[in-house]
């Protein structure tokens, strides 16, 4: 993929976060908090490559990527305003078919899976 079509990816994926497709609590001043694991499937399906997951400080898990052999944390500057951190460390690739086998994120992703190609196809629209 080029750079604008990556750009444009990551661009819509951020723009399509909200408290639907977040778990438990969201906060738009931190539009990344609780969206890991939709955002890091919704990175696959753009981009391929492995889902990562850890554990955090507090118990609870972080997710994100690897493609072509570089991590990809979409949702990193959520870390920036909580305590918990992800101990990145201790990752471990996850299937896709177990990180959707949790219903609600199964319905989190396919909210954010429609939200970021609606927001793709309104951004090449504006595409000189």
């Amino acid at each position: 993929m080029t750079k604008l079509g990556t750009v444009l990816v990551y661009q819509a994926i951020r723009m399509s976060w909200g408290a639907d497709t977040a778990v438990e609590f969201w906060d738009s001043r931190n539009r990344a908090l609780n969206q890991c694991a939709v955002t890091a499937l919704i990175v696959q399906d753009y981009f391929g490559g492995e889902l990562l997951r850890c554990p955090m400080t507090d118990g609870d898990s972080h997710y994100w990527n690897r493609v072509d052999g570089d991590e990809v944390d979409l949702t990193a500057s959520q870390f920036a305003w909580i305590e918990p951190q992800p101990l990145k460390d201790q990752a471990a690739v996850r299937d896709r078919a177990y990180v959707l086998s949790f219903p609600d994120t199964a319905r989190r992703y396919r909210i954010l899976q429609r939200r970021v190609d609606d927001m793709i196809s309104a951004l090449l629209l504006d595409l000189p």
